[in-house]
């Protein structure tokens, strides 16, 4: 039933409600006028039918990779599965695209740090598992807990060089800074 208690029928072209009054001219109209979209079920206008297919429903060619992807799985192509989208490396957080990743990261996660507390250096991929059975400390329990927080459960740690990232800033900025305080007291006019 419409809105003012009229009798409704459904148009066998679009499958809207009609009001009973209107239904005779809506179908001719939507006859002539629309056309229903074979891949979302919408009604478009026959005149753009064609650029409906194309803006809505045809493959679109990735940015970075350049192969074509369907446009519903677009997104997820860009921010999961394209080869060339641009990832963190676990190791540095240096980014790279993703094929180039795990050659990087076996390179990367060979590097050494000291391990301050039982002074032995410990490839960075292996420093989760050291840390758990290092020798060096006498409060395993403690340190588990923390560098569960920071691992990844596949015994890998991720390094927080956020802090260091941002101390280096920090540094830069002020030396930055100090260099033109002092340049342009050095190199005042004097009147």
């Amino acid at each position: 039933m419409a809105e003012n208690g009229e009798i409704s029928i459904v148009c066998s072209h679009c499958e809207r409600d009609i009001p009973s009054s209107n239904i005779d001219l809506h179908r001719v109209h939507c006859a002539r006028n629309l056309e229903k979209c074979n891949i979302c079920g919408d009604m478009v206008p026959k005149k753009h039918a064609e650029e409906h297919l194309l803006n809505t429903h045809a493959p679109v060619p990735c940015s970075m990779c350049k192969e074509t992807i369907e446009r519903d799985v677009y997104d997820s192509h860009i921010g999961e599965t394209c080869p060339k989208r641009t990832v963190a490396c676990e190791f540095c957080d240096f980014p790279l695209p993703a094929l180039d990743l795990p050659d990087h990261q076996e390179v990367c996660g060979n590097r050494t740090e000291l391990c301050y507390q039982c002074n032995s250096y410990v490839r960075l991929r292996e420093t989760f598992n050291h840390v758990t059975k290092c020798p060096g400390s006498s409060e395993s329990s403690s340190r588990n807990t923390r560098a569960g927080a920071q691992g990844d459960g596949n015994g890998r740690r991720r390094r927080d060089v956020n802090g260091v990232a941002n101390k280096r800033l920090f540094f830069t900025v002020a030396v930055t800074g100090i260099a033109v305080l002092m340049g342009s007291l050095f190199f005042q006019r004097k009147p």
